[in-house]
């Protein structure tokens, strides 16, 4: 047999068969109807490329605006007009100084809406590197500096969630062709692309499963796989729950995205996790790519005609919007909170090719019911090149990425095994970016200065990391 995407070997039969040793009872329970979810969702979006954060959020008055608009004499977003930025109001109407690219009005609206809130100058505050590579994986690992340790930051959650029955049908989901490198190590976490794409893949195109016009009796492969795995032997009792994960994703009422949804991809992964959300199916953890960020030349700015970096954060933006929308609708927003961080930000100086080069420092975005929003959330240190310099022209981080994510995890799911999810991460203290579970109270934010460390150089051994890199992929 062969299989239609490498996510149902990674992400199912081989993920059953350890399942099948170790004894988890994932993938089993009944067909699932839709209700409000008696636990909180994390959402992980992982903008790879590395997002010029600047131009997303935007220094839209005083000192820092100047520096900005010196900086970028051709980049630079402008601070009014048409194609100006929107610009970023605390609850009383005072302004915060930053705005938003035009084009993420989806976004402006979450923010006015309190359903947003921006970490500054966020990022690995323990290792620095100008390596996509490096850094995706660090990210993904929760292990800054240490990339051998074989399983992500998500894996490990899960693997120390409390309140966990083991009757969740998906209690983590990888929207990807393989398994995301943050679910490295679960047994519990389901891949797949799309549901109508997790099939198997064997013989004619009207042999593989039962249809409409199949003739009378006819039993496709899939509906056919359950009964080969009869036995109890480990590689039996794997297949067993290979064609069990199937049907879990056959049963649900999995549809096409409704009418006036985005029509991208991404937004249609998004579509794809929204359902699995509202399908009661136990999903605690779920994660999502969106690449494209690597914005060395033609990068665009705003206006009218052709802007890459402008289709860029529409297309963000206006999914995000419609996720949410989705969510608030069927009343499961509330336990739904959306992390959505790039590996690093780009230079605050434009280079001559009309574009970014790799930065340090860059703004997260943490949306949802839960979220403490429409406030800003960390230290931002300014565009001042005296306080630029020693960081190689780069936005200093000031606030480590793992604090953002402790913080989601305690507050809203319950799991305090921090020692486990980040390995060597100290001195965590909340920033007040989400509500505690079931309550209502609004904290304020805590602002906290992290040590600041100086950016390096552009590492000179790019190509070696990067076959380093694949070779560490390839199975």
């Amino acid at each position: 047999m062969t299989l239609t995407r490498r996510e149902f070997l990674k992400g199912s039969c081989a993920t059953a068969a350890v399942g099948a040793v170790a004894g988890p009872s994932l993938l089993f329970a009944p067909s699932a109807h839709a209700a409000a979810n008696g636990h909180d969702t994390v959402v992980h979006l992982f903008l790879r490329g590395g997002l010029d954060g600047l131009n997303l959020v935007v220094p839209i008055d005083g000192a820092d605006r100047t520096f900005y608009e010196q900086a970028r004499p051709n980049l630079a977003i402008a601070a009014t007009g048409a194609y100006g930025a929107l610009p970023l109001t605390l609850a009383s109407g005072a302004g915060t100084g930053f705005g938003l690219h035009p084009s993420a009005s989806g976004l402006r609206d979450l923010w006015n809406a309190g359903h947003l809130a921006i970490v500054h100058a966020c990022g690995l505050a323990s290792s620095v590197t100008r390596s996509h590579f490096d850094a995706q994986l660090y990210i993904d690992l929760g292990t800054p500096g240490q990339q051998g340790i074989g399983s992500g930051w998500m894996a490990r959650a899960m693997n120390v969630q409390p309140n966990l029955n083991g009757a969740e049908q998906l209690p983590a989901l990888g929207v990807a062709s393989r398994q995301p490198a943050g679910l490295l190590g679960s047994v519990q976490a389901l891949t797949m692309s799309s549901p109508g794409d997790f099939a198997l893949n064997a013989g004619a195109w009207s042999w593989q499963r039962t249809r409409s016009d199949s003739p009378a009796g006819l039993r496709g492969v899939n509906e056919t796989l359950g009964s080969l795995w009869a036995g109890s032997s480990a590689l039996e009792l794997g297949g067993q729950r290979a064609d069990r994960s199937l049907q879990v994703i056959a049963r649900q009422s999995y549809s096409a995205a409704p009418a006036g949804w985005p029509n991208s991809e991404f937004a249609r992964q998004l579509w794809t996790i929204a359902q699995s959300i509202q399908f009661n199916l136990g999903l605690h953890y779920a994660t999502l790519d969106l690449g494209g960020w690597d914005t060395h030349n033609g990068q665009g700015t705003a206006g009218s005609g052709y802007h890459y970096y402008q289709n860029k954060i529409a297309e963000l933006s206006q999914a995000l919007a419609a996720f949410y929308a989705a969510l608030d609708t069927s009343g499961h927003a509330s336990r739904v909170t959306v992390i959505v961080q790039s590996e690093f930000g780009r230079r605050v100086r434009a280079n001559a090719s009309g574009g970014t080069d790799h930065g340090y420092g860059n703004p997260v975005l943490v949306l949802g019911g839960p979220v403490n929003g429409r406030r800003f959330y960390g230290t931002w240190s300014g565009l001042d090149p005296e306080i630029l310099s020693p960081h190689f022209g780069d936005v200093p981080v000031t606030t480590d990425h793992r604090q953002v994510l402790s913080e989601i995890l305690i507050k809203r799911m319950g799991n305090n095994h921090l020692a486990t999810v980040f390995p060597g991460y100290a001195n965590y203290a909340p920033l007040g970016l989400v509500r505690d579970f079931g309550t209502l109270a609004k904290p304020a934010p805590r602002l906290r200065a992290r040590p600041i460390k100086p950016a390096a150089a552009e590492q000179p051994d790019l190509l070696e990391r990067l076959m380093r890199y694949v070779q560490e992929w390839v199975d």
